[in-house]
């Protein structure tokens, strides 16, 4: 065997095996590996879009807390306005029934002052025209006297 005719044999055979490796086994293997790279790219963008979503979620969040804290405080003051109005209102209610109830007291006592002063002023008419009767011995006629002891009794 001539070593030249092996040598171009062996040429041929390793054309004839590059050529059928670009037609039939170089593109499947270019088409694997460009979706995979698709895929990790796709993977990497899907990461990043995800981070970038978890971000504005936390960004989101964080400003949801805080409006929430903002209202929770705003109706915290607003009903320590109202309790304190309420208070307000109750010591002023309390005060006006005070006053009402002091004022009927006080109108009630005089009515009593009025009607016991009205009991002895007929007391003392009484006493009156009894002590009379005994210093004069004789009868005082209520009836015919009635001015002098409606007279006596005021001055009384």
């Amino acid at each position: 065997m001539n070593i030249n005719l092996t040598l171009i044999g062996q040429a041929i055979s390793f054309a004839i095996f590059v050529w059928f490796c670009m037609k039939f086994v170089w593109p499947p293997v270019i088409a694997a590996l460009e979706e995979r790279s698709k895929k990790i790219a796709d993977g990497l963008e899907a990461a990043n879009r995800a981070s970038r979503d978890l971000e504005l979620a936390q960004e989101k969040a964080t400003q949801t807390l805080r409006e929430s804290k903002e209202q929770a405080a705003e109706i915290i003051e607003q009903a320590n306005k109202r309790a304190n109005q309420i208070i307000d209102e109750a010591k002023e209610q309390a005060l006006a029934d005070g006053k009402r109830l002091r004022d009927a007291a006080q109108a009630e006592i005089e009515q009593d002052v009025v009607r016991a002063k009205e009991a002895l002023r007929t007391q003392v008419s009484a006493l009156a025209l009894t002590g009379a009767e005994k210093i004069l011995g004789a009868s005082v006629d209520e009836k015919a006297h009635s001015e002098i002891v409606e007279q006596l009794a005021k001055e009384l």
